[in-house]
């Protein structure tokens, strides 16, 4: 798995898709729903379930940050899988604080 800034990826077991907008600093697996993500033109493989650990879903427009490895993703479709890095639930990335204009 070659992750590029502006690779896209989408699910193996739900419908959710996402952009790398930031690569990792070491090699990891993007995955969603407990399964690896295939890439956007690749067809899903069958057979595969989404993991329930991994359930919590993915919301459209949000990035997702992995600290450890430095990637992040774009969700730019949401659906029922977490994102996740190396088993490593990835957390959304939060918008950084404008200063006041007081």
């Amino acid at each position: 798995m070659q992750l590029t800034p502006g690779s896209r990826w989408k699910s193996a077991v739900c419908d959710t898709e996402a952009v790398v907008v930031r690569p990792p600093s070491s090699p990891v697996a993007l995955e969603c729903g407990g399964q690896p993500m295939v890439a956007i033109k690749d067809e899903r493989p069958a057979g595969l379930a989404l993991d329930p650990d991994f359930s919590a879903g993915s919301l459209l427009g949000k990035r997702y940050l992995d600290a450890e490895t430095g990637l992040e993703a774009l969700c730019s479709k949401g659906g029922a899988g977490t994102l996740a890095a190396a088993g490593r639930p990835l957390t959304i990335k939060e918008a950084k604080k404008l200063p006041s204009s007081d």
